[in-house]
């Protein structure tokens, strides 16, 4: 059973050394005295907010008392923080820094990871898409595989269907690029046009553009036929 200290919300004083207005006290026998007078003095106070702070500091000080403090509007005592040893806190503090540093470094090498992955499937995107519309400009093509594989879009790149580089994604993610950056489809939302009906109006364009880069380029040094 844990010791409890009250954090006072009135001015009362220690009933043995009149010492006061006393901010934590204990009830003996309903007669409150200050932390000195209790034997406690030498505890620190660890307010709530961190569990395994707390837990810690618990577990290594061999003196600890719960602090409590009465919310009137829910009629009840509840729980601000933790005496602890001062040791026992430092202790306890000295491991959540190790803690933390460590999945510091875990994160840096998880980040470093996706960063890799990522640019890995970036480029197997644009490559598909190159395999798929050998017209297109590999510029265009490694910009287009960069935007909708970004992590976490929510982009068809990211989909199922995205990451196993579907034709159908990857021809969804080129018509998209087309739509937004080789015609005025951005203008006409703004417009207040609806989206299907600029879609439609805008579809022979974009078939044209992908109709071309489905076509190989020609060859350098190599005149077009008339």
């Amino acid at each position: 059973m844990s010791l409890v200290v009250f954090e006072s919300l009135k001015p009362i004083h220690c009933a043995e050394c009149r010492q006061g207005p006393l901010r934590h006290l204990v009830r003996e026998v309903g007669v409150p005295r200050c932390l000195d007078c209790a034997d406690l003095g030498h505890l620190v106070y660890l307010p709530r907010g961190d569990a395994a702070l707390t837990r810690r500091a618990r577990e290594a000080s061999s003196l600890s008392a719960v602090v409590v403090r009465f919310n009137k509007r829910r009629r009840r005592y509840e729980r601000q923080g933790l005496l602890v040893e001062d040791p026992a806190l430092a202790l306890a503090e000295r491991a959540c820094l190790a803690d933390a540093e460590a999945r510091a470094r875990r994160r840096e090498r998880d980040r470093l990871r996706r960063a890799v992955e990522d640019t890995r499937f970036t480029a197997a995107f644009a490559a598909e898409i190159v395999r798929l519309f050998p017209g297109c400009p590999a510029d265009r093509a490694v910009a287009m595989a960069t935007h909708a594989s970004l992590r976490g879009s929510g982009r068809v790149g990211r989909t199922a269907a995205g990451r196993a580089l579907t034709e159908q994604a990857v021809s969804v993610a080129v018509r998209a690029a087309v739509r937004h950056t080789d015609t005025e489809y951005d203008a006409l939302l703004m417009a207040g046009v609806p989206r299907f009906t600029a879609r439609a109006r805008l579809a022979p364009r974009i078939d044209a553009i992908l109709d071309a880069w489905r076509r190989l380029p020609p060859a350098p040094g190599t005149e077009p036929r008339a």
